[in-house]
């Protein structure tokens, strides 16, 4: 009687398996390090500290709202209202600082204190309708924020009325545009900002399950997760954190003026994909989004450096972010599958 040959079960190279399932965490670090190799090499004043200090410097404003941002993308919302609410909290922190005799906006002087704590519960109170509007009424975030990027832009036009106002509270002029030492304050406000965020997605329970409602809303609310609570506090978050950025890109720019900060809508969310955070949510976090900031930073910084036309680097940067999307679906994809073969 002959013996039964016993046909091993094909296995996965588990090297290949682990590489393709951090795939949306490699492709971004990966980019990063081939754009400083280039850059580097084509431009002998790119790599040195004075230079990755300018960098820094410019993505702080975008490494502000961009901590929010995150937050929203992981529960697998987004919010359009980020730059808004930046400009209308910067604008409002102006209004209610003394100006100049020369700027000619008829606004309420308070002082400095009070004008900052006033200029936050703005943005909180935007922050609290967007939460409203998302959880209670229903309306789908992309919608809701939608509309209340018009009103962030209606109040910030309001106040100003075409005008250009100047004056902020020193705090805060000192933490937009001094320095300590060599170092700006506003990098140091930005990084802390980005611990901060780290810290609460890693170590507590809110950041547990920010992770819960991204990954599987449904099983969460079976585990006994407050998902509408936790989708609204996101977005008051996202308001908080476009506050600040709002408050110290005044101070940064010199000036508060209507659609100062349209751009950094944008920025924001290329960051947040481009370092890997999942789109779909549950997946990714502020250290990608650290990454996705430096790629962006050291990207535009880098053009800059060997004298890219102007138009073609905003063709650049969407090609950027095109493959990050790319990138972005084609991981999720992935998860998908290897969920279903498990």
């Amino acid at each position: 009687m002959s013996t039964p040959v016993i046909t091993a079960a094909p296995t996965r190279d588990p090297l290949w398996h682990r590489l393709r399932s951090q795939l949306r965490n490699l492709a971004p670090f990966a980019t990063l390090i081939v754009l400083v190799a280039l850059f580097s090499a084509l431009s002998p004043s790119f790599a040195t500290w004075g230079n990755l200090a300018n960098i820094l410097q410019q993505v702080s404003i975008t490494a502000i709202i961009a901590v929010g941002l995150t937050y929203v993308i992981l529960c697998a919302e987004i919010d359009l209202s980020v730059a808004s609410v930046a400009n209308a909290t910067g604008i409002l922190l102006a209004f209610l600082t003394v100006q100049d005799a020369s700027v000619n906006i008829a606004n309420l002087p308070l002082p400095g204190a009070l004008a900052i704590l006033l200029s936050l519960a703005g943005c909180l109170a935007l922050g609290a309708v967007t939460a409203f509007g998302v959880t209670r009424i229903g309306i789908p975030s992309f919608i809701m924020t939608l509309a209340m990027l018009q009103i962030g832009n209606g109040i910030g036009a309001l106040l100003v009325r075409g005008q250009i106002a100047y004056s902020v509270p020193e705090v805060i002029v000192t933490l937009g545009s001094g320095s300590i030492g060599p170092v700006p304050w506003i990098v140091v406000v930005a990084g802390a900002v980005l611990l901060l965020g780290h810290l609460v997605l890693t170590y507590t329970r809110f950041g547990r399950y920010v992770y819960m409602v991204g990954g599987n809303r449904e099983a969460a609310e079976h585990s006994g997760v407050g998902v509408r609570a936790i989708i609204g506090a996101v977005m008051v978050v996202s308001a908080l954190c476009s506050g600040l950025a709002g408050m110290l890109g005044v101070a940064y720019f010199g000036s508060a003026q209507q659609n100062q900060f349209d751009n950094y809508l944008l920025d924001a969310i290329s960051a947040v994909v481009v370092g890997g955070t999942s789109l779909f949510g549950g997946q990714g976090g502020i250290g990608n989004t650290i990454i996705g900031l430096l790629v962006l930073g050291v990207l535009n910084n880098g053009l800059d450096h060997i004298r890219m036309d102007s138009f073609l680097k905003i063709l650049i940067r969407g090609l950027v972010l095109l493959l990050a999307l790319v990138i972005n679906v084609y991981a999720q994809r992935l998860r998908s599958q290897a969920r279903t073969v498990g």
